[in-house]
């Protein structure tokens, strides 16, 4: 696994430096394994490394960066991590969406952020349905779009299950992945 460099205004746990280690080994395995170039896979990496780089921030430091606006408690971090990244120099709009949006998807993505969503959810360290999330992993450099739908599905199903508002975000992306799917068969 490669060592990981977070951004020094970062606020993360040893638990979550964990997490964003295994997500950048994951998302940096499926680009050797798709031969994508290394600026490609350079996007990739930054927004593995950037994702949850407020996931343990208080509110203080979260308002800093982004206004909370709508956005649940438990998902404001990726704005506010995004708009700190941006802040600090990153200006691939790209990288910036995958972080912004990768709790909730995003109909408007790049492969940086469809990567960045696949990874964070099929990542080793995840304690739930761990098969199931292996397999899929397995399966995301021969059929990233197949696993991309499958994982939404997944995450879709698990909000209604808990009876949890679904961002308009969220439907917005499931509704483009089933319109690409529609169009192409």
């Amino acid at each position: 696994m490669s060592a990981i460099e977070l951004p020094a205004w970062a606020v993360v746990t040893p638990e979550r430096a964990a997490h964003i280690t295994r997500v950048t080994s994951l998302i940096e395995r499926w680009a050797d394994q798709r031969r994508v170039s290394v600026a490609e896979r350079e996007r990739w990496r930054r927004a593995a490394l950037l994702h949850d780089a407020l996931r343990d921030a208080d509110a203080a430091v979260l308002a800093h960066y982004a206004p909370r606006g709508d956005w649940p408690a438990r998902l404001w971090h990726g704005p506010a991590a995004a708009a700190a990244a941006e802040r600090h120099g990153e200006t691939d709009r790209g990288v910036l969406d995958a972080v912004r949006y990768h709790s909730v998807g995003f109909a408007g993505w790049d492969h940086a952020g469809r990567m960045l969503y696949l990874a964070d959810h099929l990542e080793p360290g995840r304690r739930h349905d761990r098969a199931a999330l292996a397999a899929l992993a397995a399966r995301v450099a021969a059929e990233p779009a197949a696993v991309l739908a499958a994982v939404a599905a997944r995450r879709v199903a698990r909000l209604v299950h808990e009876g949890r508002p679904i961002r308009k975000e969220t439907w917005e992306f499931w509704n483009s992945l089933r319109d690409a799917s529609s169009s192409s068969a």
